[in-house]
């Protein structure tokens, strides 16, 4: 069944940052590098996207790549939604920033910490059925958007057939997780959409 999202990559640097919409009703996966927030909207303005209009941002997991702009994006009127397995990890992050990455801090004032089983009702609320659903296998923090229409935004979730020995249970727990809630197609942090991977 085709979604009634409208689903926009707003990305850059060769990662995906994917803007979901019901109406004006917008939820941004994922949140840009540090120190590149003027590339992160000028790419909502090519798509024809106001940053106001961007009441809600999420990142899959906070390595600088996915969530390095999200306190310039709070500064400017979006609320963060932390889930509760990341809270541990924003600090961590910024120790690996450095002078020249230009990195806005992370402050925990005005995040919304919720634990995927809560996760439904936030989504509802932005007019989004879906839910978040713990996918450790690329880092512990990591989480996936699913919505129920069967679109699933993994951010770095590693791909099967590239997990290392060491990875390959995680990471196949954590697609068959997806799988079983109804995932369909991917649109992960890099590369293209695709199918979900099949076992």
């Amino acid at each position: 069944m085709p979604s009634a999202n409208s689903i926009v990559n707003v990305g850059y640097r060769s990662t995906n940052f994917w803007v979901v919409s019901v109406g004006r009703s917008r939820l941004l996966i994922d949140l840009g590098w540090p120190g590149m927030f003027d590339a992160l909207t000028a790419n909502l303005a090519r798509m024809d996207i106001p940053l106001s209009e961007i009441t809600h941002g999420v990142a899959t997991h906070y390595h600088m790549d996915h969530a390095g702009a999200a306190q310039d994006l709070k500064n400017a009127g979006m609320r963060l939604i932390v889930a509760e397995e990341q809270v541990a990890a924003i600090p961590q992050m910024a120790q690996h920033m450095k002078p020249t990455d230009h990195y806005t801090a992370i402050r925990a004032e005005g995040n919304l910490v919720v634990c995927c089983a809560e996760s439904r009702s936030v989504l509802t609320s932005l007019g989004l059925d879906g839910a978040f659903v713990h996918t450790p296998g690329h880092s512990d923090d990591s989480i996936s958007v699913l919505l129920d229409s069967g679109e699933v935004f993994t951010g770095d979730l590693t791909w099967p057939t590239f997990a290392t020995e060491a990875a390959m249970p995680v990471v196949t727990e954590s697609w068959e997780r997806l799988r079983a809630l109804g995932a369909r197609t991917v649109y992960a942090g890099h590369g293209p959409v695709r199918p979900v991977p099949t076992p």
